[in-house]
């Protein structure tokens, strides 16, 4: 249990203090947190209230949204994701985990698009060296490749990675987004030192019409969510395990009802 990291968006409208609370008084180790969150609260005083409470962040999302139609909007994505870096940083984690964006709009040019993504990291990479932050590109499932990610495989995520270094970018392997791929165990394989961290969920039908808030609890759907766990650890990753949960059900429950459920879960379903 001391991998397990509750990313905050799990419980959306539970307050940080909240949240680090409840971490605290469960005696976990880590915390995930959300850019927007943390920035209304004030990145500093996360920080320091995160380090009170003896914690540590797993990881700050996100970065990315790489993909723009004018050469100004790339510009400004690459400028917020300095800003992301720093923030980063200054809380204390290694890892700022990338979306890398969709489709411009009116565009079905998928490889420029994904060379939009490998040009914003070779602008920051260095940068994030210099920070001791890596950049975690997370490959999401392929029905929101037009929208929100153009990376949508684990293969893909690394084939760009790995033209930079490992110490500078890496992967994000989440279980929702990778599980369905027939060659996700070579890729974890093949990811190696690479991989920033594990985030775990579960795959539920029907999907609700708003697909990206159709992931369910550990235990209640698809995915063989150990296994992934134990070929992450096979490839060297023995970081925290995150559970990110976007669900409106969920997110209109009390915070700690939600908090104590995906304790349970991960227990029974991932450690």
């Amino acid at each position: 249990m001391n991998r397990y990291s509750l990313n905050q968006a799990t419980t959306k409208y539970w307050p940080l203090d909240d949240v680090v609370a409840a971490s605290a008084k469960a005696s976990l180790d880590w915390i995930g947190l959300w850019r927007e969150p943390v920035q209304e609260y004030g990145v500093e005083k996360a920080a320091g209230l995160v380090a009170d409470a003896g914690l540590r962040v797993s990881s700050l999302c996100r970065g990315g949204f790489f993909t723009a139609s004018t050469a100004a909007g790339r510009a400004a994505a690459v400028a917020d994701n300095r800003r992301a870096l720093e923030e980063s940083a200054a809380l204390g984690t290694d890892t700022l985990v990338l979306v890398s964006g969709g489709l411009p709009e009116g565009s079905r040019d998928l490889a420029g698009a994904r060379a939009m993504v490998r040009d914003g990291l070779a602008e920051l990479a260095p940068y994030a060296g210099e920070l001791g932050v890596r950049l975690a590109i997370e490959p999401l499932h392929p029905m929101f490749c037009s929208d929100r990610c153009v990376v949508s495989s684990l293969g893909g995520a690394l084939d760009i990675a790995e033209q930079f270094p490992a110490s500078q970018v890496g992967v994000v392997v989440d279980a929702y987004h990778v599980w369905w791929d027939a060659d996700v165990l070579r890729q974890i394989a093949r990811a190696g030192s690479r991989i920033c961290s594990y985030q775990v969920c579960d795959w539920i039908v029907p999907l609700p019409s708003d697909v990206l808030l159709g992931r369910g609890m550990m235990g209640d759907g698809s995915i063989d969510l150990r296994s992934l766990r134990t070929a992450c650890e096979a490839a060297g990753y023995t970081g925290p395990i995150e559970v990110e949960i976007f669900n409106a059900d969920l997110w209109a429950r009390p915070g700690q009802e939600v908090f104590d459920t995906a304790l349970a879960a991960y227990r029974e379903h991932v450690a």
